[in-house]
């Protein structure tokens, strides 16, 4: 851990660095007033809201996938654990290249989205277990490409209102998640109303169809983005070396990593084998299933952005321990809210906490960043996420293979109750030098 005044002065370089980013960013898009645009905030908010409704459009297909080669709880658990695995060795590379070349920043999002589109035509053509594994490592190579560029500049160019710009672009996200579930489980499950009667398309054709989205929007970013459209002087190779030493020994960017890691980990745990509970126990049709996993997300919405602004507002650690704290909370309650009602009630109001407080821990961690080291720190703090996150699905396949969807929800527990209890033991950022972002 280091020592206060080391990490208080990182926090300072950087509010002091948010002070002039209206003189340091010449490409940013600027009002007729002279303020900083929204324009780049609500761009990459889309972007990721693309990005996002293709990621969650692969837990639908999942029961699909797992009954076409006959797999096991391990083997779909060994499938998101391959896909955490590239997620993690791949940030590394993206936070230094943000970093380091941040006039590129169109392109790396631009090949974010066109692996993902790759990784759904390998999905669609696959014939093996392991190509499957391999499409899956592809798509979360692409995902997790966006996340050092876009969080980054989003940090850097509106220091104000950090955690509302990062709230802003995980509610693209949610809005992707939402909408992403219903339509792939219509197109799965076919729709019957009134003398419309449609079965509805195979698993592979619904991979091809989630192909496009991501590859046109691949076009799009480069097209509206362009080459510095986004651009930072860049910084040197011995500047980084020296800015990204200092991030290593920064425990509250550490800490929140940790965080970040064990919220990550409860979701894709829970997330994951509830739709496996869905299909297998409940035997609820698509459409069923994608609209309960939509209920995850569409509430968050809405308190996504208004939990960034408080976060402004009175500090992270109050609303990222309370977040996560509630989040726990209602997770230990799908033990007898298991099916019917009871089910989507507290679906729904989990989905209030558990995407919404992301965005809160990402801004907290570059809140003591130093500038020039934002990809880096945001890099970290996904990397972070996909080590746990490798092992966690691996367990929770084992645990559902042996006591079932309650023993996961437990398992779920007990990571989000330790990621509550971690955000309360790190040490918050100065609110002086907080206040100035």
């Amino acid at each position: 851990m280091p020592d206060s005044s080391q990490s208080t002065t990182g926090a300072t370089t950087l509010a002091s660095a948010g002070a002039q980013g209206r003189a340091d960013a010449p490409g940013l898009p600027m009002t007729s007033g002279g303020r900083v645009s929204s324009r780049l905030m609500w761009g990459l908010a889309a972007g990721h809201g693309v990005k996002h409704f293709c990621q969650n459009a692969w837990l639908i297909l999942m029961p699909e996938v797992r009954a076409a080669f006959a797999l096991s709880d391990v083997a779909v658990g060994g499938i998101f654990a391959a896909q955490q695995i590239a997620s993690g060795v791949t940030n590394v590379p993206a936070g230094i290249l943000t970093d380091m070349f941040r006039r590129r920043v169109a392109l790396m999002l631009t090949l974010s989205m066109l692996s993902v589109a790759t990784g759904y035509f390998l999905i669609a053509v696959s014939q093996s277990y392991w190509m499957i594994v391999l499409a899956g490592a592809v798509m979360a190579t692409g995902a997790s490409w966006w996340h050092s560029p876009a969080i980054a500049s989003l940090a850097t160019r509106y220091p104000e209102k950090r955690g509302l710009a990062v709230a802003m672009h995980l509610t693209g996200a949610q809005a992707g998640d939402t909408i992403s579930p219903v339509v792939t489980g219509l197109l799965l499950g076919g729709l019957s109303f009134w003398a419309i009667e449609w079965s509805g398309l195979s698993w592979r054709v619904v991979a091809f169809i989630v192909v496009v989205p991501a590859a046109v929007t691949s076009v799009t970013v480069m097209a509206l983005m362009g080459k510095g459209a986004v651009a930072e002087k860049r910084i040197s190779l011995r500047q980084y070396v020296r800015t990204s030493a200092r991030l290593a020994r920064n425990g509250r960017v550490l800490g929140m990593t940790g965080v970040h890691a064990l919220r990550g980990a409860a979701h894709s745990s829970f997330v994951v084998f509830l739709v496996i509970y869905m299909n297998d126990v409940l035997g609820y049709s698509k459409q069923a299933q994608g609209a309960h996993i939509a209920l995850l997300t569409v509430a968050g919405i809405a308190s996504t952005p208004f939990m960034g602004r408080l976060s402004d507002r009175i500090g992270r650690r109050p609303v990222i321990v309370t977040a996560m704290s509630i989040g726990t909370a209602l997770m230990f309650t799908f033990l007898w809210a298991d099916e019917g009602a009871g089910l989507a009630v507290a679906l729904g109001l989990l989905g209030i906490v558990l995407f919404a407080v992301m965005p809160i821990i990402a801004a907290a961690a570059m809140d003591a960043t130093e500038k020039g080291s934002e990809g880096t720190s945001t890099a970290l703090l996904f990397a972070g996420g996909s080590a746990i996150g490798a092992v966690a699905p691996l367990i929770a396949g084992a645990i559902n293979q042996s006591a079932g969807f309650h023993g996961v929800v437990w398992f779920a527990v007990g990571l989000s109750a330790s990621g509550a209890l971690l955000a309360f033991v790190v040490p918050a950022v100065k609110r002086q030098a907080a206040a100035t972002h």
